[in-house]
């Protein structure tokens, strides 16, 4: 008792003699200092910086990121505490059983990146490929583009199996592949939002075990949506975003990695070419590592995984099963809807299509971007054109496109 009260009183007089420091004259040879250092400003703030920020509220039917729920927002407007505070990783704690619980995983190594999908996506590929190695990429959409030149630029020898925006690869296509590219690493989309697009994934990650080699998927517009299940599809690496079926604002993103990928990843000979993203460090950072303590590394976001973890209770407490049933019941009432109308949707197997993505085919004679900005100027409604090959194509088939999010 005596020691608390020792210390609150300490603790009146250091505030007391901070405001009283700051009230005494400046000495003399100080002032002419400060003096000129003002005088030297020649730039004045801006008149934008002088204005309150203004955002208008739109609704945001495209492919991401979606409309945040403002129970999500409230846990994201919390006071802010420090990034190594003990109730911090009690937080880290609850995001990591999660998105254990999202995944479908008991990997230990499961964590959020401090960043958005892209952060995960150059996760995954950083820890697992060295500069040399054999990497297959899946391209059948601007995600596959995107792992391919990311891998290549770290280094690795990168192969590509390309399908037209919308295909999917047969698993005797898949092992053809990997017999042919022994790549360490084998990576495909699972929701392709470029085309809407919910791949199938069983029985690869067999075929991948097969011929040693890492089954990385990418689920950042389907987690929630559409069913995974990391352990029992034999995933090694999987990744989302927050933004999009999670219902979070932008910047985080949950990634795990099984034993075979950490095998992979803390035995290899050169360093990641990341610092930010190696392995290493955000295995401790997170208490992956079994270490006693946790070093610091970076400056994590905070306010973005209270957000984070708001977003995984809710997916708790409304079940996964049932996440899925109301995002397939939602995006079919759109399907029938729209086909109802005459228009023709992009993926035309429903058993293929995104629950949380719907493509469809701008009827001949419409200005697809036209129509996308009447409908933002006079309903405040964000819709989007083709993202990547699908863009590609708009031009060369004329099948125009753009995005709906059928629920988030």
């Amino acid at each position: 008792m005596m020691q608390r009260t020792l210390f609150r009183r300490g603790a009146l007089l250091a505030q007391k003699a901070a405001v009283e420091v700051s009230l005494l004259p400046m000495s003399a040879p100080l002032q002419p200092r400060l003096d000129r250092a003002m005088s030297s400003v020649t730039i004045p703030p801006p008149e934008c910086m002088l204005r309150p920020l203004e955002v208008p509220f739109r609704y945001l039917f495209g492919p991401g990121p979606s409309n945040v729920p403002p129970r999500i927002l409230a846990a994201g407007g919390r006071a802010i505490i420090g990034h190594l505070h003990p109730e911090m990783y009690e937080i880290m704690n609850d995001i990591k059983k999660g998105i254990q619980y999202a995944f479908q995983t008991q990997n230990n190594m499961t964590i959020a990146m401090s960043g958005s999908g892209h952060a995960a996506m150059e996760c995954a590929i950083f820890n697992t490929v060295e500069p040399g190695e054999s990497v297959l990429v899946a391209v059948n959409g601007i995600w596959g583009e995107r792992v391919a030149e990311i891998a290549e630029r770290m280094g690795a020898n990168v192969h590509i199996m390309v399908k037209a925006p919308g295909g999917i690869f047969s698993n005797e296509e898949i092992e053809k592949a990997l017999a042919k590219h022994k790549p360490v690493l084998f990576f495909l989309t699972h929701g392709e939002s470029s085309a809407g697009l919910a791949h199938p994934v069983d029985g690869i990650g067999d075929l991948c075990r097969k011929h040693n080699t890492l089954f990385l998927v990418d689920t950042v517009a389907s987690l929630g949506a559409s069913p995974i299940f990391m352990d029992q599809q034999n995933i090694d690496i999987l990744y989302t975003g927050s933004q999009k079926a999670l219902n979070a604002p932008p910047g985080t993103a949950p990634i795990s990695f099984n034993e075979r990928a950490c095998q992979k990843m803390f035995n290899r000979k050169t360093k990641p070419v990341s610092y930010l993203f190696d392995m290493a460090h955000l295995s401790n950072y997170w208490g992956n590592d079994g270490q006693p303590a946790r070093l610091y590394h970076h400056t994590g976001p905070v306010s973005g995984f209270f957000s984070l973890r708001e977003s995984l209770a809710i997916l708790a407490e409304k079940g996964l099963e049932e996440s899925w049933r109301h995002h397939r019941e939602v995006a079919g009432y759109l399907w029938k809807g729209l086909e109802d109308m005459g228009i023709k949707l992009f993926i035309q197997n429903k058993d293929l299509r995104l629950p949380s993505v719907t493509t469809i085919v701008i009827p001949e004679g419409y200005n697809w971007r036209e129509m996308l900005q009447y409908m933002m100027k006079h309903h405040n409604m964000e819709m989007t054109g083709g993202l990547g090959p699908s863009t590609g194509m708009v031009s060369v088939r004329g099948m125009l496109k753009f995005y709906l999010i059928a629920y988030t």
